[in-house]
C-alpha cells in the first residue's frame, strides 16, 4: 500500500552519523500535528468524528451480538464477518481517543510507548481486515463456484483455522515491524504529520538508519495490499463468470445478492488506501494520507455494518430478534 513511499525512503535515505546523533536528545513523547493547521474546523470535525465512533462501535456490536446470539447465522460467512467487524472495533478505538483528544485540547501529545502501541495496533487490525477480505471473498467463490462441495471445503475447523491463521500472522507481522520501530533512535523534531502514529511520518523523523525498516513494510505491502487484492479480483472474476452462466434470473440474482455486500466493503476499502498510497511519490503529501487514513480507519468501520445489515434480508431479521428478545 506504501510501496512508492517506502522505495522513496529507502533511496533518500540519509541518517545522521554517530557524532550528530549522541549530542541531541532521545525523543520521549510526540506530538500529532493533526488538524491543527485548521484550528476553525475543530469543533466541526471533534462533532464529526465522534459521530463516526460512536456509529462504528455500535453497529460493529451489535453485528456481533447478532452474530453470537442467531443459531442461523452460525455459518462462514457470518463467522468472517463477526472477525471482521471485531477487527473495525479495534482499528477505530486505537485511533479515535487520541484523535478526539487532540481536537479539544491544546495538548496533542503521545508518549513513545503510547505510539508504539497505536502503531502496532493500527498494524495489526488493517491487515487482519486485508486478509479476512480476501478470506470473505474464497468464502463466496467456494459457495457460488462449488456449491456442491461447499459444506466440505469451509468445514468449522477449516473457517477456524483461516481465522485463528490470520490473526495469528497479522499479529506477528505488527510485532516485527513494532520492533523494528523500537530499534531506531528519534533525536528531534518529533512532530508526526498526521493524526495518529503511521509508519512512513514516523521513519522520517528517525536519525538512526531505517534502511530495514523500509525493506519490510515494502514486503509486507506487496503481499497484504497488492497480492491479496490480485486474489479478491480473481475470486470474483470466478464468481461473476459463474453467476453469468447461470440459467434463470432468480439465480443470478440470489447468487449476486450474497456477494453484493461484501463486494462494495472490497472496493471501498481497497479505493481509500489506494488512493492514499499506490500514487507516484511526487504526488504523496500529508493532507492526503489524512484524507485516507480517514476513510479507511474510520469512516469504512462505520460503513461496513450499515452495508451488511441493509443488503442483507438473514441479518435484518437477526437484528430485529435481538431487539425483540432484549425487550423481553
Amino acid at each position: 500500500m506504501k510501496l512508492w513511499v517506502e522505495i522513496h525512503l529507502i533511496l533518500l535515505e540519509t541518517p545522521l552519523s554517530p557524532s550528530t546523533m549522541n549530542n541531541q536528545t532521545l525523543v520521549t513523547e510526540f506530538i500529532l500535528q493533526g488538524f491543527s493547521e485548521h484550528p476553525e474546523y475543530h469543533v466541526l470535525l471533534f462533532s464529526s468524528f465522534l459521530s463516526l465512533y460512536s456509529v462504528a462501535l455500535i453497529g460493529n456490536i451489535l453485528i456481533i451480538l447478532t452474530i453470537t446470539f442467531n443459531s442461523g447465522l452460525h455459518i462462514p460467512m457470518y463467522f468472517f464477518l463477526f472477525n471482521l467487524a471485531t477487527m473495525d472495533i479495534i482499528c477505530t478505538s486505537s485511533i479515535m481517543p487520541k484523535a478526539l483528544e487532540g481536537l479539544m485540547s491544546k495538548d496533542s501529545s503521545i508518549s513513545y510507548g503510547g505510539c508504539m502501541a497505536q502503531l502496532y495496533f493500527l498494524l495489526w487490525s488493517v491487515s487482519s481486515e486485508l486478509l479476512l477480505l480476501t478470506v470473505m471473498a474464497y468464502d463466496r467463490y467456494a459457495a457460488i463456484c462449488h456449491p456442491l462441495h461447499y459444506t466440505t471445503t469451509m468445514s468449522k475447523s477449516f473457517c477456524c483455522k483461516l481465522a485463528l491463521g490470520v490473526w495469528a500472522l497479522c499479529a506477528f507481522n505488527a510485532a516485527i515491524h513494532m520492533g523494528l520501530m523500537l530499534r531506531l533512535n528519534f533525536c528531534g523534531p518529533n512532530v508526526i504529520t498526521h493524526f495518529f502514529c503511521e509508519a512512513p511520518p514516523l521513519l522520517l523523523l528517525s536519525c538512526t538508519s531505517t534502511y530495514v525498516n523500509s525493506i519490510m513494510i515494502v514486503l509486507a505491502d506487496a503481499f497484504y495490499g497488492i497480492l491479496n487484492f490480485l486474489m479478491t479480483i480473481v475470486s470474483y472474476g470466478f464468481i461473476i463468470s459463474s453467476i453469468l452462466k447461470m440459467r434463470t434470473a432468480e439465480g443470478k440474482k440470489k447468487a449476486f445478492s450474497t456477494c453484493s455486500s461484501h463486494l462494495i466493503v472490497v472496493c471501498m476499502y481497497y479505493t481509500a488506501v489506494f488512493y492514499a498510497y499506490i500514487s507516484p511519490v511526487s504526488s504523496y503529501s500529508a493532507k492526503k494520507s489524512k484524507l485516507a487514513g480517514v476513510l479507511y480507519t474510520m469512516l469504512s468501520p462505520t460503513l461496513n455494518p450499515l452495508i451488511y445489515t441493509l443488503r442483507n434480508k438473514e441479518v435484518k431479521a437477526a437484528l430485529r430478534k435481538l431487539f425483540t428478545f432484549s425487550r423481553n
